[in-house]
């Protein structure tokens, strides 16, 4: 049995993730550590310097301000954590490089198993179509969602620059200038709306002929699935940096 500290325990993804692991057996949540309030099955901490209990493994789906005080409480316990929080500032995800010196930890802007493959088959696309084919990426979301783009699609463009000979410069506010598209860049767009949980299309646009690649999610649970199997997955690894690459290749 996996014991789990869930930061973010009273966000919407911390419900989830809650509601999913009363439907396990090999995984509880032993206490949850958040700044707002609510009810829980679980004791709840306002800080993790007031946590009591045990763990294996700690999940966060909390907000990037939460950072050090959760990399200075996993190091301190030598516990891995699934961080799964977007909107990381680059000097944070310097962090998070160096704190997996330490101890294991899974980063990924999605826990998706289909956005990860996604992914993986945008970069076999833009090794075989670089040059021909223009790239755009368009990801839409619900109107409470605060960074744009998301990070899922700011993943996708990396991966497919990392696949690339000539490495790409994003853009991402063309409406500002009057230029033709610039042959090496990916365009990122942004839609906000609704109750959209997470569209992703990944365009490949050349002479006469369109690919897309696209992934649909319909609910938050394939997220909170995602984690919960990446803390299990986390558990008798060596410190370093996981992915759902990673993951996906033990499947």
């Amino acid at each position: 049995m996996t014991r789990i500290i869930l930061s973010g325990c009273f966000g919407r993804m911390g419900g989830v993730i809650t509601g999913c692991v009363k439907e396990r057996s090999d995984c509880e949540i032993v206490a949850g550590v958040d700044i707002g309030s609510g009810t829980a099955d679980f004791p709840v901490y306002k800080s993790f310097a007031d946590v009591q209990e045990s763990a294996d493994v700690l999940i966060d789906f909390s907000h990037p301000s939460a950072l050090d005080g959760i990399l200075s409480y996993v190091t301190e316990k030598k516990i891995p954590a699934v961080m799964a929080t977007t909107g990381y500032t680059p000097a944070q995800v310097e962090k998070l490089k160096a704190t997996s010196g330490v101890i294991p930890l899974f980063f990924s802007a999605n826990m998706s198993i289909g956005v990860n493959l996604i992914a993986e088959l945008a970069a076999k696309a833009a090794r075989v179509l670089e040059g021909s084919f223009d790239v755009e990426i368009v990801e839409m979301h619900h109107n409470q969602k605060i960074d744009a783009p998301s990070g899922t699609a700011l993943m996708l463009a990396d991966t497919i620059s990392d696949a690339m000979q000539s490495k790409p410069h994003y853009e991402f506010d063309r409406h500002s200038k009057r230029a033709k598209r610039d042959k090496n860049e990916i365009g990122i767009h942004a839609v906000r709306g609704g109750t959209i949980v997470g569209e992703h299309q990944v365009i490949f646009a050349g002479l006469d002929e369109i690919i897309t690649i696209s992934h649909s999610a319909r609910s938050k649970e394939l997220f909170a699935v995602g984690a919960l199997n990446a803390a299990l997955f986390l558990q008798g690894k060596a410190p370093g940096l996981y992915s759902m690459r990673e993951l996906i290749a033990e499947k």
